[in-house]
């Protein structure tokens, strides 16, 4: 699933937070809901205008997002 298709950002909506695509349910709502143990079906019944794919395409984001993660060390003071 390529989660392009359902999540746009744009400057406009949200202050250019990720959206699901003809909503203003951010990336975010969505993970934080399912982090606080809420299942795909019991957002897409809190949130009726989501389908499945929805909610997918958020997790599909946030794991491209620490896919692309870079870990920076940074050297203790002695």
């Amino acid at each position: 699933m390529n989660y392009k298709d359902r999540i746009i950002s744009d400057y406009k909506i949200m202050l250019g937070k990720p959206v699901i695509k003809g909503t203003r349910i951010t990336v975010e709502l969505i993970l934080r809901k399912m982090a606080e143990g809420a299942v795909a079906l019991e957002i897409i019944e809190m949130y009726p205008k989501l389908k499945l794919e929805d909610v997918m395409a958020c997790l599909n984001y946030a794991a491209d997002l620490i896919a692309e993660e870079e870990v920076i060390e940074i050297a203790k003071a002695s």
